[in-house]
C-alpha cells in the first residue's frame, strides 16, 4: 500500500488524481540542461588547451556537471510527488519526496471555489483553484494543475452528492420527494450507493409518496 492510499479514511475512494502541470517543469529542465551543457563543454576545452592536465580536468568538470543534474532529478522527483487528489470526502494536496506534507479541504466546508487560467493554460490545460472554505485556513490554493476544469468538476460534483446523502439521511419526511430522488441518483452516481442501496431507497421514498 502506498502512502496516499495510507491516507484514506475508511471506504474513502479517489475519484480523481493530478499532478501540476509539465509546464512547471520547463524552466528547469532548460536552466539545469544548459548549465549541464557548458559545464561538460568548459571540461573538454580545457583538455584541449591542457592536454597533460586531462585526467583531473575531466574528472573536475564532470563533478561539476552532475550538480546540475542532481538538482534536475530532484525537481523531477519533487514533481511527481506533489498530487492533488478528489475523494468522496475531501481535497487533499501531497508534497514531499521523503518528508510529506499533506493538506486536506474537507468537502462539506467548502463554500467557493476559483479558476484562473490564462490564454496558454486554456491551451495546455492547466491552471490555478482556490478553495474557499469554512476552516481556518480559510483558502487552499493549487498551482498550475494540470486538468483544472475536471478537477473543479469532480470536487463540486461529490460536494453535491454528499450534501444529498445528508440530506438524506436527516430530512427524509419532510423535504420534496423529488429533491430526494435527485439526491439519490447524484449519490448512485458518485458511488456512495451501491446499485442495490439505491433501488432499495427509491422504492422506499415512492412508497411513502403513495
Amino acid at each position: 500500500m502506498g502512502y496516499i492510499e495510507r491516507l484514506l479514511g475508511e471506504n474513502e475512494q479517489i475519484l480523481f488524481r493530478t499532478h501540476p502541470h509539465p509546464v512547471v517543469l520547463l524552466r528547469p529542465v532548460l536552466g539545469y540542461g544548459a548549465l549541464t551543457g557548458v559545464l561538460i563543454g568548459l571540461a573538454l576545452a580545457g583538455e584541449a588547451a591542457f592536454p597533460t592536465l586531462t585526467p583531473p580536468l575531466l574528472i573536475a568538470g564532470l563533478a561539476l556537471a552532475a550538480i546540475p543534474l542532481i538538482l534536475l532529478i530532484h525537481t523531477l522527483l519533487r514533481w511527481w510527488n506533489e498530487v492533488y487528489l478528489v475523494t468522496t470526502r475531501r481535497v487533499v494536496q501531497v508534497e514531499g519526496i521523503l518528508n510529506k506534507s499533506v493538506m486536506d479541504s474537507s468537502l462539506e466546508k467548502v463554500n467557493d471555489v476559483m479558476l484562473r487560467q490564462s490564454l496558454l493554460g486554456r491551451l495546455l490545460n492547466y491552471g490555478d483553484i482556490e478553495i474557499l472554505t469554512a476552516s481556518e485556513i480559510g483558502v487552499n490554493r493549487l498551482r498550475c494543475i494540470a486538468d483544472p476544469l475536471r478537477f473543479k468538476q469532480v470536487m463540486l460534483d461529490q460536494k453535491a452528492a454528499l450534501e444529498g446523502r445528508f440530506a438524506l439521511e436527516g430530512e427524509e419526511g419532510g423535504e420534496d420527494r423529488a429533491r430526494l430522488l435527485v439526491h439519490l441518483e447524484a449519490l448512485r452516481r458518485s458511488g456512495l450507493l451501491s446499485e442495490e442501496e439505491f433501488e432499495a431507497k427509491r422504492q422506499a421514498l415512492l412508497k411513502s409518496q403513495g
